[in-house]
């Protein structure tokens, strides 16, 4: 531990990043009964804290790897670090990054003087591809977290928050992708100042330090979420790890919605807009708050990066109405007969605050509706819930279902009395041309398509709902097509929403 802090100390970061403020949220604070201290990364030179331990990392090669030139793949904030450092020590830099990074990050790295070559649809396509250039071009590789230099720098945040909070502190959340911020952190608070909680936030579908902490060794995550790009990593380092297991209290796992609401928290506290993984802290400083009922406390929230797509900012507001409980979701059963309709919104909804009414006729008996109404947090929502059915309206609560909040929503039609045999799919398409038109080509004339839904909301893959007709025995070619085609998806025939809606 002492040789870590002694790196941390040591490290070189102040000759390219900047000393960030340890601002008070004062209204954020009211609202929540803590203090509430925001650490802002988002004001480095590249958005993110990523440049501390990238510059680091570089400054600190012996003059030989740095005349080589270095390399990395990154789809963004350890990408955009690495070429701010390599520009600052004047030598080249290579950045492989996924096809599908939005231009946006591409642009960036590219004004900053390193080359970028774009190779494959996620990360790990990306990786390989970069080892094979590093082979090829003698480069010194920058690994985006798992190296002591890298955690060392990325530790000089610990220092800056011991210095400037000059009093008590209770505990200090931190964003987890691979584990370098949270290790540097951790290792630094727990031999200078061991009474601080340091707690570690990931998104509930991207928990791998969560997974290996609970395993005892480090886990492999079959897949990752692409909201909080920042932090989608399947497995964490190995040096990392073994850190977080020692210094770190504990992980705490945040849905979408709250990712969501976090953002807009921030704004409100700052007027600054930072991207998803730059929120989870926030996110998990709101939960712990809220679900340990803690008061007079005082929490810091790293917001680690605003290197946020000015597209993704339409989703991030719609699901914030969510994630803050400002709306309910439901699915509602009425019967189909004259007068039912104006019954039930005069008898059920007078005085509701009404955000989504759709109706479909599902046969001559009965109705349903899609319903979203503003009526406050979870224990509103199951008193709403209870009342309807209660009445005789059979009720199904959605506030949760992400095919209703994805999907149903945005859609237009209904149930097809002419479609048999139907599988209702989620994909996850990458967002780059010819990615719909690889898994058409693909299936060819095998089975046809009986849905179809597409949104592009910002990220680096689209949300893709799609409906097929399967013949009786073609199961094992579908999943054989399925798995050969790569996309991630995720079958939903079986979902309420589709058996009601569609």
């Amino acid at each position: 531990m002492q040789e870590m802090i002694r790196k941390i100390l040591t490290s070189r970061v102040y000759e390219a990043a900047v000393e960030t403020p340890l601002e008070e949220a004062t209204e954020l604070s009211l609202q929540l009964g803590n203090r509430i201290l925001i650490k802002r990364e988002d004001l480095q030179p590249v958005f993110s804290f990523k440049i501390r331990g990238a510059y680091n990392k570089i400054a600190q090669l012996h003059e030989t790897e740095q005349i080589r030139g270095v390399i990395c793949a990154s789809a963004g904030n350890h990408a955009q670090g690495v070429a701010f450092s390599a520009k600052k020590l004047g030598i080249k830099a290579l950045i492989v990054m996924p096809v599908t990074t939005p231009r946006i990050k591409i642009d960036a790295v590219r004004r900053l003087g390193a080359e970028v070559v774009l190779h494959g649809d996620n990360y790990s396509e990306a990786a390989d591809h970069c080892e094979q250039l590093q082979q090829q071009r003698n480069l010194t590789f920058i690994p985006p977290f798992d190296d002591e230099m890298i955690i060392a720098g990325q530790g000089t945040v610990a220092d800056e928050i011991l210095r400037q909070s000059a009093g008590k502190l209770d505990a200090i959340f931190v964003p987890v992708g691979g584990g370098g911020l949270i290790a540097g952190i951790a290792t630094y608070f727990k031999a200078l100042a061991p009474q601080v909680r340091i707690i570690g936030v990931e998104p509930l579908d991207s928990d791998a330090m969560y997974q290996s902490l609970v395993a005892d060794k480090r886990i492999t995550l079959e897949t990752v979420g692409i909201f909080a790009d920042g932090v989608a990593v399947r497995q964490v380092g190995k040096k990392t790890f073994d850190l977080c297991r020692k210094h770190v209290d504990e992980i705490i796992r945040v849905s979408t919605d709250e990712i969501c609401s976090a953002i807009k928290s921030i704004y409100q506290a700052s007027r600054s807009i930072v991207e998803p993984a730059g929120a989870l802290a926030m996110a998990g400083l709101k939960q712990y708050v809220k679900q340990r009922q803690v008061s007079g406390e005082t929490l810091v929230a790293i917001n680690s990066g605003a290197n946020m797509n000015f597209e993704r900012l339409r989703y991030v507001s719609e699901r914030t109405q969510v994630g803050e409980g400002l709306e309910s979701l439901f699915a509602v059963t009425i019967p189909e007969k004259p007068g039912a309709l104006r019954h039930f919104c005069s008898e059920l909804l007078a005085g509701t605050s009404i955000t989504e009414f759709s109706y479909r006729l599902a046969d001559r008996d009965k109705a349903h509706l899609f319903l979203g109404v503003a009526i406050g947090g979870e224990p509103a929502r199951q008193a709403f819930c209870d009342q309807l059915s209660r009445r005789g309206y059979p009720t199904i609560d959605l506030t949760a279902n992400e095919l209703a909040k994805t999907h149903l929503r945005y859609m237009v039609g209904g149930r097809s009395t002419a479609a048999t045999r139907e599988r209702l799919f989620r994909f996850w398409f990458p967002e780059r041309a010819g990615a719909l038109t690889r898994f058409l080509a693909d299936m060819g004339t095998n089975w046809n398509i009986s849905l179809f839904h597409y949104r592009n909301q910002g990220g680096e893959f689209g949300r893709v709902l799609i409906g097929l007709e399967l013949p009786l025995g073609d199961e094992n070619k579908l999943m054989a097509f399925l798995d050969r085609i790569g996309y991630r998806f995720l079958e939903q025939t079986d979902d309420p929403v589709y058996q009601l809606f569609l």
